[in-house]
């Protein structure tokens, strides 16, 4: 049986990358796909290094999909960078075609690889560790949106059918529910209440959209500070990665998620909920950098309702975290015993903190409107 090194070496024989393979190391903390970081030597040159990523293709059910998607909207990218003077090298996610030239390259097991440029002299953070970095991924995710504003969202392929449609995940959480096919219900009664009084909210956006006073944008639809590159040497977010759930949505969504990761002061799955809030000073830093970049590109209806999206976005997550510990931690990957529970009651921690700082959110935003 071939090891880990040797099946990359066969792998990476299909892609376009240039020089010679010679190792490969696991890279990041992604929960859904394999993620390496692949060198090649050059002659009388440091060595290249490259992302090599398997697309868990059990979550993303259409990897072909999935990739048009991220090749035409980093096309987009690419070509307003250009017209600016921006720097297409670092600013957006550069994909490394396969030898046939194609986006992906589907290996004898049926398994879906795709590689990219990797951007160095930046690091991905996975909580703020300065108050900077989370406005410099605001403005980054700002500038992402303003973009965008221009491109045709009907034209994406829906890569997770209703994936921040909240009204859905709340009628899937239901289902579960009802089923409890490992009797956990019992042991999380505290948790099933709080989404219950919570239904109403859950419809909010959806109808909104529906009855078109809220705009269908390209939405990244995972905007954590993690899925921003930051320079080493300027602190500015350069890139925009991890593009798999890139598809139509509202542009509030990824404002929203932006405020349930990042304005929580303790990490995404921290047991002591003693130390999970949501921390007012970030909430103003993240949505100033938002609305500096994107504001002018965002409808007053939009804006009106970001405090709404940040509460809706993160109670959404408490949601998906609750419903796949109730199935059986089936969807997000796991760690330790009962890793998804102790997200949801963090998730659900913010929730009730937002609720409670609604005014001043609204407020704020107010502010930088």
């Amino acid at each position: 049986m071939m090891n880990k090194t040797t099946q990359l070496k066969k792998l990476v024989s299909h892609f376009q990358f240039d020089g010679d393979f010679i190792y490969e190391e696991p890279f990041g903390y992604g929960h859904i796909n394999d993620t390496f970081a692949v060198y090649f030597k050059k002659t009388f040159k440091h060595p290249d290094r490259y992302i090599l990523q398997r697309i868990n293709h059990t979550i993303f059910k259409n990897p072909e999909e999935l990739m048009q998607n991220i090749e035409n909207v980093t096309a987009h990218i690419r070509s307003k960078l250009k017209s600016s003077g921006g720097d297409i090298s670092r600013e957006v996610l550069t994909i490394i075609k396969t030898k046939d030239e194609k986006n992906f390259f589907q290996d004898e097991n049926g398994n879906f690889w795709r590689a990219y440029i990797f951007i160095d002299d930046a690091t991905c953070y996975q909580i703020v560790e300065k108050p900077e970095q989370f406005y410099k991924s605001a403005r980054a995710f700002g500038k992402f949106q303003k973009l965008l504003s221009d491109f045709p969202a009907e034209t994406l392929f829906e890569t997770i059918p209703d994936f921040h449609n909240t009204e859905k995940r709340f009628e899937t959480f239901l289902d579960v529910l009802k089923k409890d096919p490992l009797q956990r219900a019992v042991g999380v009664k505290n948790e099933i209440e709080f989404v219950l009084n919570r239904q109403s909210d859950a419809s909010v956006l959806v109808d909104l959209l529906k009855n078109k006073k809220l705009p269908l944008r390209v939405t990244h639809n995972d905007t954590k500070l993690n899925n921003i590159m930051i320079d080493n040497e300027t602190g500015e977010g350069v890139c925009v990665i991890d593009l798999d759930t890139v598809m139509p949505g509202l542009s509030i969504y990824d404002y929203g998620d932006s405020i349930r990761f990042g304005a929580n002061p303790a990490a995404e799955d921290e047991k002591d909920l003693s130390k999970v809030w949501m921390e007012l000073s970030l909430f103003e830093l993240f949505t100033k950098g938002f609305l500096e970049e994107a504001g002018n590109s965002l409808t007053e209806t939009e804006i009106e309702y970001l405090p709404f999206a940040a509460k809706i976005m993160t109670f959404e997550c408490g949601i998906r975290f609750l419903t796949d510990y109730l199935n059986g931690d089936i969807y997000f990957k796991i760690h330790r015993k009962d890793h998804n529970l102790d997200r949801c009651r963090t998730q659900f921690k913010l929730v009730a903190d937002m609720e409670q700082k609604m005014d001043e959110m609204k407020e704020i935003v107010s502010r930088y409107r």
